[in-house]
């Protein structure tokens, strides 16, 4: 048997971090009102010191961390207190950023690698690899590609000498950014590797297309071996609420998953802990689990960020743990044009939120902290919500190319629901037959806050959000009732809090009220979010002088009869 080696580099704009120095900038650091801050990264890696200005925005911070350090600004995640540092045109004492304080830097990293594959008659094949992938699926890949390598146990991957594990993660083999794996096989072939300007290269050179072959299709994705106890299976609170065919479909192929030995694997987007499920044949995700004690601030987050000290979460009027009820919450509630979605077909509601469901899922694969034990202390409850195939999201093109009526229909979800995380990141792009492009509203943890104070609508600065609505986006959203809403979620196990239900109810009356009007998404939207983090929003206005104006005790129908004859007098304002 001969070997080959696969030399592993990380993507340039994800160096290690050290400590930043700001050689450039003389006069920040003799400027008399400058502060140093410390920069976390995770709970394993030192704190880097950095001197700023607490007049320097938030975009200003980030951007010297991308060019001293590489991170690129739509990667980064500031967290603060127990708050996302969200707002890039505020200042750092906005926040209440002071000298000496810690702030915890999140990284979106790439989850791909780029190998190219090159034969000795000038072929080339680019695969993306994965980097939470494991050694185990490596090798079936390989032998479902080279009949004469079909014994698994035959293969063997080296790394500084050492036999890798076949649970071991390609991206846990080494700390070495130089470091080696050596594939034994059967015939000779030779792998040199070099960087890429974002991504890393292997080139192979084979002897004959038969060498080749066990590399052309190599799509890496991870698997393990077959865990005897595990478990996956919806929550059902309410023994009288059917699930649609389509939610258990996906349960029953994320389950074939795990059961096949293919392991979840854990994606570095967001702040929380995140997975993609496997089908049967472990080639592609059918689905993406989010355990809720691996949220942001949450007691077995992967991230590192400290638990949160009163139990809010990252954005105003959420709570830590609520996260996978919002994201099912958004899918019951985001129901097609005519009515709730049937139970025996694959209806795609307006918004297009992909089927979520609560799901218990017991496994290895998950941040397990205290050690894996088949125990119901390690039974993870979530959100398991259908993996939608696409060609990138919205950060990573221009919003020209949207069509208004798919800009739309997210604009719809998402003032209805008040949405307090909506950004490029968490709208996919996906290509139709017909070329046509659409959007895909995934990431709802933060929709149906208590309050207002953090409603961001990243489509809210593109052009179509100045369009007026259409005659039948007009029509669903006069359909909509927010009490037919409330009782539908408890109907699925979620009564609402008072504060989420008001602002169901004030979003809801918003949204109505603005198409009667004839306002665009853009108006309705502003009126929602905040310009800068101390100016309340005009809805916060509103809320808060129909406060004032009635009575203690006065009941909610009251107070939302006063809410609504105040935004009346506003809209109309606007609308003249």
């Amino acid at each position: 048997m001969s070997s080959a080696g696969i030399a592993l580099s990380p993507v340039p704009e994800e160096p290690a971090l050290s400590s930043i120095r700001f050689d450039g900038s003389r006069s920040l650091h003799c400027a008399s009102e400058s502060i140093v801050i410390y920069l976390s990264c995770s709970s394993r890696s030192p704190v880097i010191p950095m001197r700023i200005l607490p007049s320097e925005s938030i975009a200003s911070v980030k951007l010297r961390i991308q060019t001293f350090k590489g991170f690129v600004v739509k990667k980064q995640k500031l967290i603060f207190d127990g708050r996302e540092l969200a707002r890039n045109n505020c200042l750092v004492r906005d926040y209440g950023v002071c000298d000496g304080n810690v702030l915890h830097l999140v990284l979106r990293l790439s989850d791909l690698r780029v190998i190219t594959v090159t034969t000795t008659f000038g072929r080339e094949y680019k695969f993306h690899v994965e980097q939470g992938r494991n050694v185990r699926f490596i090798k079936r890949q390989i032998a479902q590609n080279a009949s004469d390598l079909a014994d698994l146990e035959e293969q063997k991957l080296i790394c500084n000498g050492e036999e890798l594990d076949d649970r071991c993660l390609i991206e846990d083999i080494s700390d070495d950014k130089d470091g080696v794996i050596h594939l034994l096989v059967h015939k000779s072939a030779k792998v040199r590797a070099k960087p890429l300007e974002k991504d890393f290269e292997v080139s192979i050179v084979a002897s004959d297309l038969s060498e080749l072959k066990a590399f052309e299709d190599l799509q890496i994705v991870e698997s393990k071996q077959f865990e005897k106890d595990l478990l996956l299976e919806p929550v059902i609170v309410n023994p009288k609420a059917e699930l649609p065919s389509v939610v258990n479909n996906l349960v029953s192929a994320a389950f074939a998953g795990l059961n096949k030995g293919n392991s979840p694997v854990r994606t570095s987007e967001g702040s929380g802990g995140a997975y993609f499920m496997q089908d049967m044949s472990g080639q592609r995700h059918v689905a993406v689990f989010k355990p809720i004690d691996e949220e942001p601030m949450a007691v077995n987050n992967p991230q590192g960020l400290p638990l949160s000290r009163d139990g809010e979460g990252l954005k105003r009027g959420t709570r830590v743990g609520e996260g996978a009820l919002r994201e099912v919450a958004a899918y019951l509630l985001d129901y097609p044009i005519g009515g709730h979605r049937t139970f025996s077909e694959k209806v795609i509601g307006f918004a297009g939120v992909p089927p979520t469901v609560m799901i218990r899922c017991l496994h290895e694969g998950f941040n397990h902290p205290q050690g894996f034990k088949s125990a119901p202390e390690n039974v993870k409850i979530g959100s398991l919500q259908m993996f939608v195939s696409n060609v990138g999201s919205c950060e990573d093109m221009g919003p020209g190319a949207f069509p208004v009526e798919e800009v739309h229909k997210i604009s719809v979800l998402d003032i209805r629901l008040a949405n307090a995380d909506r950004h490029g990141g968490n709208m996919l792009v996906c290509k139709e037959q017909e070329g046509k492009l659409s959007l895909v509203p995934i990431d709802h943890g933060y929709c149906l806050p208590e309050n207002f104070e953090d409603c961001t609508f990243e489509w809210l600065y593109w052009p179509q959000s100045r369009v007026p609505y259409t005659a039948e986006t007009i029509d669903y959203i006069r359909s909509l009732d927010a009490e037919e809403d409330i009782a539908l979620l408890k109907f699925h196990g979620w009564e609402l809090s008072l504060g989420c239900s008001r602002t169901l109810r004030i979003s809801t009356m918003l949204l109505k009220k603005g198409v009667d009007k004839g306002l665009t998404p853009f108006t309705i939207g502003s009126i929602m979010c905040r310009e800068t983090l101390k100016k309340k929003s005009l809805i916060e206005e509103i809320i808060e002088e129909a406060t004032n104006s009635v009575l203690p005790g006065t009941s909610e129908t009251a107070f939302l009869e006063s809410v609504s004859e105040i935004m009346d007098l506003h809209l109309e304002e606007l609308s003249m």
